[in-house]
């Protein structure tokens, strides 16, 4: 089997999730400002929102970085995949099972947790494609030509191994019969958080630490600092889940620990943002502009900046009676999935695709205006969703407004989100076509050829 043929073919399979993921988004929103439409039990909200998120995170974001994992790691390690047969085989059966997933979600079939209700035996398959996933990665590694890991190939290692124990804790332990009431509620929100924590951090950290040297063409600006950020990430983020959970029934003590560590964050993502901006300063002026690669690893980054000061803020128990529950933690998620973990998940295809097919891509102008254009309609989408929530909580907090009254001023709200998302999705169509397109060998052929520069 070809080189590279694992990576091409689960990044191409994420692409076609990401458009369907954001249709179904568009669907939600539409039905928070108009309810009566497409008014059957198939389209209801509860189905089409659990299924906007599952292809999201699982179809599009998940499976991105499993194919940008596969096709930098054995780059990163001067050495080839250990199986692409393997590769494949994982790719095909994790698509199963997210279509088969997203199918029961449809019929009404879930489980009771949040980004957990692919049902079985779907999650049991995903489960599997894990399995084999770690088997390619720990394969590739003990084939290593090189001594020292880059701090991409740590990330990665980490994800692994993280991903299965957040993985098997959210989806399978919390349905075992001791797993009720308060103990399940603990655990699904240690496995919600830490699902963009301690799965979707290091895959999006670890592609951007090789894609922001490689596309500036520039050495990384600390490989000292960024292991700092590493190690302390291992240790502080499986504590910050409980902090969704201040002012609950859960322990004081525990919610305590989760602010402390909530805020230690703030020592890994310094590190991280340091060395990527450290980057971007020490390289060419002419580099961090040529293409949309560069500017959506800048911008993602930004994202990523602004994710991570909110979570402790909000972890701050003052503010978190305010917020928790409302529109503000939806649009902080929306910025940590789509702002910053997305932005260099595309920068990751736009950078790979062409190389595997020997081009340049089909338009640098075209991939500006997807950027520009998401960029700019991104902003709106997540600012009304902060100032929404802040309304929306102090309403709640208001003895003399019904919950009604509280939805009144929302209305606006909503409809800037479906407007925003609705040019957000326009970009990601102009971000498949330039793909597309570059398949289809249109671009002009590579002046450098891979691992040339």
């Amino acid at each position: 089997m070809k080189k590279d043929s694992a990576a091409k073919f689960i990044i191409l399979c994420s692409m076609l999730y990401l458009v369907l993921g954001m249709t179904m988004g568009i669907v939600v929103a539409l039905k928070l400002i108009w309810p009566t439409i497409g008014d059957f039990a198939l389209l209801s909200y509860g189905k089409i929102r659990v299924l906007h998120t599952n292809l999201i995170l699982f179809g599009w974001l998940l499976q991105s970085g499993i194919g940008i994992t596969l096709f930098i790691l054995p780059r990163l390690l001067n050495t080839t995949l250990l199986c692409e047969k393997t590769g494949v085989a994982m790719g095909v059966l994790y698509n199963v099972a997210v279509l088969g997933g997203s199918i029961s979600i449809l019929n009404g079939g879930m489980k009771n947790i949040e980004y957990g209700e692919i049902p079985a035996p779907y999650d049991y398959m995903i489960a599997v494609c894990w399995v084999l996933f770690g088997i390619n990665i720990f394969g590739t590694i003990l084939r290593r030509k090189v001594k020292q890991f880059y701090v991409s190939v740590w990330y990665i290692t980490g994800a692994v191994i993280w991903t299965t124990f957040v993985y098997i804790s959210g989806n399978m332990i919390t349905q075992m019969p001791f797993m009720a009431g308060i103990n399940q509620a603990n655990l699904q929100w240690f496995y919600v958080h830490n699902v963009v924590g301690l799965i979707f951090t290091p895959i999006g950290v670890a592609m951007a630490y090789y894609l922001i040297p490689k596309s500036l063409n520039t050495p990384l600006y600390s490989h000292k600092l960024s292991l700092v950020g590493f190690w302390v990430i291992s240790f502080v983020y499986v504590w910050t889940g409980a902090h969704h959970m201040i002012h609950g029934p859960i322990s004081y003590w525990l919610q305590t620990v989760a602010i402390i560590c909530s805020w230690g964050l703030i020592i890994p993502v310094a590190a991280v943002i340091t060395n990527f901006v450290g980057t971007y300063r020490s390289a060419p002026k002419a580099n961090r502009t040529n293409g949309p690669v560069p500017k959506l690893l800048f911008m993602g980054t930004m994202y990523y900046l602004l994710t991570c000061l909110q979570g402790p803020f909000q972890a701050i128990r003052a503010v978190n009676v305010v917020v928790s529950k409302t529109d503000w933690v939806v649009g902080h998620a929306h910025m940590a999935v789509f702002g910053a973990f997305s932005f260099f998940s595309m920068a990751g295809v736009y950078y790979i695709i062409p190389r595997l097919m020997g081009t340049e891509l089909f338009s640098k102008k075209l991939g500006d205006l997807h950027f520009w254009l998401m960029t700019i309609s991104s902003i709106p989408f997540f600012a009304v969703l902060w100032i929404g929530g802040i309304q929306q909580g102090l309403a709640w907090l208001n003895p003399e407004i019904t919950f009604l009254e509280a939805l009144e001023p929302l209305k606006h709200s909503h409809i800037a989100r479906f407007a925003s998302g609705s040019l957000i999705l326009i970009s990601v169509l102009l971000f498949l076509y330039n793909i597309v397109e570059t398949l289809a060998g249109k671009g002009k052929p590579l002046a450098v050829k891979e691992g040339e520069l």
